[in-house]
């Protein structure tokens, strides 16, 4: 049993609270005794409708509370205890805070069933129910694309069926083995490629054409060729699958994917124009720019890596810190560079020549890098030199520890929501092997459609599912049972 001490239930005024008026509400099978004129301090919840039950029906009082006993006056609710605990709260503080080791989910059912608004929760709990919403509407949509992926749209034509699956062959490595084994071979292309780029470079691998100009080996050549045949083939495939074409062609990716083919083709159009063409100075200076652009092949392997894909997401999510290192590190160079081209520009043999020129130093000495093409020949610029490498350490030192942190929980949350993911998928699978998902008529196509989760949330049907729907079959559960902590996000 728990209880309240009765000094909480004094009136504001600081007189002694009425016992005129007692509510007798049974909570999951705690008592406990409530005083009317402390409920009235919010009439439109469910806890101040009882007090007036004296001169309701039975039927009235039986839609309030799930039963009632009129010899003892005492009303039962099937509903979480400890959850009731931070309900009353806002009875005597105006405001609810939600205790640890409570769903926030079934928090806020717990605030509907007893007619409360969410505006009278403190901030911080908005803040973590806000946080919690997200990752379940992340799961729900990781939900439906997994299903789709598995059993694609059956309201899909002929053509959109086929098209789907394309789309799940080029860009879903884990539909199918098929898909996988594409998967690989880009891989495998991708590397090729890059090595081809970078050995083809050797001048002891290169040959002299007619003019006595060193160019690839023919044999590299050929490589690079079949190499951007495939990245062509595989580029055109996807684009002729997407659903979005606009949005496929935006895409930062698939950006990278044309820029990776696109040289080799333009130097093949300049190639056809023939020599003449070939010979002016800005063509050659084109066709050697293009040629530098096959490096953006190399970031095509973030589509086949997911720990590539985690850090730029983890870099864009702390863009606010790599502001404040490229800040601290402006105003650095700018102060360092400044005070040590006046401390050594009166030395015969300074190499400090003009402000702009020392930022160079300032650069490489902040990163303690230190080349050693420019050092400083004074005591006092020395000095200088020793103090901007200390305020650099700390200045590259300090926004590191954030980004880390982003990183790392970028990197869990991402494996977290898998794996909720997944067990969500086998959850859904067992209840359909059981036929329990019969009592739910169209979950599946709810799951299965482009309206999943019509609230951006919906929970697996499982002992320990949160209803998150407006289902009628779930405004009465029982309290007993466990669901997710907050410990499971």
């Amino acid at each position: 049993m728990w209880g309240m001490q009765k000094t909480r239930y004094a009136d504001c005024n600081g007189s002694e609270a009425s016992e005129e008026t007692e509510i007798v509400v049974n909570i999951g099978g705690v008592k406990q005794v409530l005083y009317g004129d402390v409920l009235n301090r919010y009439p439109d919840t469910r806890l101040t409708e009882l007090v007036d039950c004296s001169l309701k029906s039975a039927e009235e009082i039986s839609s309030l509370c799930d039963d009632y006993d009129p010899d003892t006056g005492e009303f039962y609710f099937d509903r979480d205890p400890e959850a009731f605990k931070c309900i009353i709260e806002l009875y005597y503080y105006g405001e609810i805070h939600m205790k640890r080791g409570i769903c926030p989910i079934c928090f806020m059912k717990e605030m509907e069933f007893w007619k409360i608004d969410s505006d009278f929760l403190d901030e911080c709990c908005k803040c973590h129910l806000k946080e919690v919403e997200d990752e379940l509407a992340e799961i729900a949509e990781k939900v439906r694309t997994i299903l789709v992926d598995r059993e694609g749209d059956p309201s899909a034509g002929g053509w959109q069926r086929f098209q789907m699956c394309l789309w799940r062959l080029m860009e879903k490595p884990e539909s199918s083995l098929p898909a996988h084994i594409i998967a690989i071979v880009s891989f495998i292309f991708i590397l090729v490629s890059s090595v081809v780029m970078c050995v083809g470079t050797i001048p002891d691998l290169q040959v002299e054409d007619s003019e006595g100009n060193l160019t690839e080996h023919p044999t590299l050549e050929v490589i690079e060729t079949v190499c951007i045949g495939w990245f062509t083939i595989e580029y055109l495939l996807r684009l002729i699958s997407s659903p979005n074409k606009i949005k496929f062609v935006l895409a930062f990716m698939n950006i990278i994917d044309f820029m990776a083919i696109m040289p080799f083709f333009v130097v093949l159009i300049l190639t056809s124009f023939g020599a003449g063409v070939m010979e002016l100075a800005n063509v050659q200076q084109a066709v050697q720019a293009l040629r530098i652009m096959r490096i953006a092949r190399i970031f095509k392997l973030a589509r086949h890596s997911s720990g590539l894909q985690t850090l730029t997401s983890a870099l864009k999510s702390s863009f606010k810190e790599l502001g404040l290192l490229l800040m601290y590190m402006g105003v650095g160079v700018f102060l360092f560079s400044a005070l040590g081209y006046t401390m050594e520009q009166n030395h015969p043999d300074t190499l400090f020549t003009s402000i702009p020129q020392s930022f160079w130093w300032a650069v490489i000495t902040m990163t303690t890098v230190g080349y050693g093409d420019v050092y400083p020949k004074t005591t006092l610029g020395r000095c200088n030199a020793a103090i901007s490498f200390l305020c650099g350490v700390i200045a590259i030192a300090l926004p590191i520890h954030p980004i880390i942190n982003n990183f790392v929980m970028f990197y869990n949350k991402q494996q977290v929501l898998e794996t909720a993911a997944k067990h969500e998928i086998e959850l859904m699978a067992l209840r359909t092997g059981d036929g329990e998902l019969k009592a739910a008529p169209g979950a599946h196509k709810h799951v299965c459609g482009a309206g999943v989760w019509d609230n951006t949330m919906r929970s697996c049907h499982s002992d320990t599912y949160i209803p998150l729907l407006k289902d009628p079959r779930t405004c009465h559960y029982n309290r007993g049972q466990s669901c997710w902590s907050n410990s499971t996000f």
